[in-house]
């Protein structure tokens, strides 16, 4: 499952991210940052497919997604 990490620090709450979301698992805050804004976060993790759009057209690139190694699936170098 992919996992996502928005950085509060760099989103200015424009929603794209939302928009762009096909799946719905992200929503804007109600919550409200040190820059004074509403950003975005994650609603609905389980629902997140990895397909980057949210990536891709957030203009502060504040969205990074990581895809997460089933357990047990560790790649070892011997």
């Amino acid at each position: 499952m992919p996992r996502i990490v928005i950085d509060r620090r760099h989103c200015k709450g424009c929603g794209l991210c939302v928009a762009f979301c096909p799946k719905g698992v992200l929503r804007i805050s109600s919550g409200i940052s040190k820059r004074g804004v509403n950003p975005a976060e994650v609603a609905d993790p389980e629902s997140c497919v990895g397909c980057l759009n949210c990536v891709v057209v957030c203009p502060d690139t504040a969205i990074e997604i990581f895809e997460e190694e089933p357990a047990g699936s560790e790649v070892s170098g011997a």
